[in-house]
């Protein structure tokens, strides 16, 4: 016989667990007490705050495609996950979420840190449970991580009562792979792939919108076959970007609100539009009532809910991304779309000569942040993990950083939630522990989880932080500026001594004011052994170009703003 909190160290075991992001608290104090047994079996990383915990797992789960595990207490430690698990949802990471609990007879009666974490967590999780006995911890563990990694992954959220915990039980280890009525993965319906075949060898100005989804079912490969095969020019989501390298001559950039010229206006001209693994987000597609009207829609995808939820699909393809597209595969014609493709060559030079070129290579004045993207970018020679923290710096970072390999991006889409990053970064040094992991974060995102620097320096994480400081809440001042006259209420930021922040926690820092200096500080970044924090002060009132405006088509792209 064995405790409830023993029986999760051995189901977390047979999970293949190795990594936990946690934080000890009463309610959960059985647990911890025995992870203090499997101290060489399971790695504890001791976050500052909750929500550091749940961003730190889901930046492992992104770059390793494992599930990540966060341990929080009762209460205030299981409210402090909710943004956590919110985001983990909207952007499909497999996370598995652990929350102590008070006793299952004070259930109900408001006792010390006792909060409904399965109310509260039901609409924002893929599934939750409350765990009240430890005969069910075997059972509720394997069925977790079944859920949160199966079909479109997401987080789980187990809650823990304290009896649960301490109760005996005879462990056995469950395995759980089939739940009644849950088809996380449909079977391929080949009518489907045969009409989209048929669509796509007919087409004459076919695009590829390529989702997060290519990149979850791990059919990069595939894609690129596709792409290959028929000739057709793709364009790529935030969450998407690494699932086709940028370097590739079919990948036309990145699409959105500050996506690239060519393939949103393009998105309005095509005849077939493929998106694959993609939920058509409303910054993807501006306005609806005009977005790709023209087009019949082929949409592959393996979450029945995203058809037609947004976008009509004149043929469906349910089901996972790869086995979809190894059926199509064959059936799709050897052809060329060249006049096509070289159609986007105009929009690139003309986003290049108005955008891209002033923002990477400036001609003078203060530092850009395009510029401090393009170039770590390329000192790391386009392997890097990227992380982003959210606003100008997600946008500029997505816009400017490229990539060689999936798994390459790791960034809060559908939530855009600031303080992601620096945690976030801390679990992609630990799932991708052979890459270089530069995080971009700006000065206001930075301060809303600065407290995990004291994880930094506990674990030794060699994260290589680039804070962009404008010393402006950045993206609602641009907002401020275009739309509402600029005024900028509450948007600058008095800021402290970052680099003095970082000393005391043990952590080189640097601050670059000139270009002059801006190459040898990053290859001193790049040369620490460890944590490196890379102050750049850039230009304050810079402004993310390309943009879509909101509310108008997609095609209607800003390369310049007019006072």
């Amino acid at each position: 016989m064995t405790t409830g909190a023993e029986a999760l160290m051995q189901a977390l075991l047979a999970e293949h667990v190795d990594t936990l992001f946690g934080y000890p608290g009463g309610a959960i104090m059985p647990v911890y007490d025995a992870l203090y047994d499997h101290r060489d079996d399971l790695h504890h990383v001791l976050v500052r705050h909750e929500q550091g915990a749940v961003h730190a797992a889901q930046g492992y789960a992104r770059v390793s495609g494992r599930v990540g595990v966060a341990v929080v207490t009762s209460g205030p430690g299981a409210t402090n996950t909710v943004t956590g698990v919110a985001d983990a949802m909207i952007d499909s990471t497999p996370i598995v979420v652990i929350c102590g609990q008070v006793g299952a007879a004070m259930l109900g009666t408001d006792a010390f840190q006792e909060v409904d974490v399965v109310g509260m967590t039901q609409p924002i999780s893929k599934w939750n449970y409350q765990i009240r006995r430890a005969e069910d911890v075997a059972w509720a563990v394997s069925r977790a991580f079944y859920i949160a990694r199966s079909g479109r992954p997401g987080p789980v959220v187990l809650d823990f009562t304290r009896n649960a915990q301490v109760g005996r039980v005879a462990f056995e280890p469950a395995h759980v792979d089939f739940i009644r009525s849950y088809v996380p993965s449909p079977d391929i319906n080949m009518d489907a792939v045969r009409e989209a075949a048929r669509l796509i060898n007919s087409a004459v100005k076919p695009f590829v919108l390529v989702g997060q989804g290519v990149q979850l079912a791990g059919a990069s490969e595939e894609l690129q076959a596709l792409l290959e095969r028929a000739h057709i020019p793709a364009g790529c989501t935030l969450l998407g970007l690494s699932a086709l390298p940028t370097s590739h001559p079919l990948n036309m950039g990145m699409l959105g609100m500050h996506g690239n010229l060519g393939p949103n206006v393009m998105t309005n001209q095509c005849d077939v539009l493929i998106a694959i693994g993609m939920r058509f987000d409303d910054r993807v597609t501006g306005n609806l009532a005009t977005y790709a009207r023209q087009a019949k829609v082929v949409h592959f995808d393996i979450d029945p809910s995203e058809i037609n939820k947004i976008v009509h699909a004149d043929c469906a393809v349910l089901g996972d991304c790869k086995a979809a597209l190894q059926a199509l595969l064959p059936l799709i014609e050897h052809t060329r779309h060249d006049s096509w493709v070289n159609g986007f060559a105009p929009y690139a030079e003309r986003e290049r000569h108005k955008v891209t070129d002033p923002a990477i290579h400036p001609a003078g004045g203060p530092l850009r942040m395009g510029e401090v993207v393009n170039a770590v970018s390329c000192a790391t020679q386009h392997r890097a993990v990227l992380v982003t923290d959210v606003g100008q710096n997600q946008m500029f970072a997505c816009r400017y950083f490229h990539y060689s390999q999936p798994r390459s991006v790791v960034t809060s889409g559908g939530c855009g939630t600031m303080g992601f990053g620096l945690p976030a970064a801390i679990g992609a040094t630990l799932g991708a522990p052979g890459r270089t992991v530069c995080l971009f974060v700006g000065d206001g995102g930075l301060q809303m989880t600065i407290q995990e620097l004291g994880t930094i320096m506990e674990q030794g994480s060699p994260v290589k932080i680039i804070l962009l400081n404008n010393n402006y809440l950045g993206n609602v001042r641009q907002w401020q500026a275009m739309f509402w006259n600029h005024r900028y209420s509450c948007t600058p930021m008095l800021n402290p001594d970052y680099e003095l922040i970082a000393k005391a926690y043990g952590i080189p820092a640097r601050t670059v004011v000139e270009r002059n200096d801006l190459d040898a500080a990053i290859g001193e970044m790049l040369a620490a052994p460890g944590a490196f924090l890379l102050q750049c002060a850039v230009m304050e009132e810079d402004d993310v170009l390309p943009m879509t405006p909101p509310g108008a088509n997609v095609d209607e792209m800003l390369l310049e703003i007019t006072a």
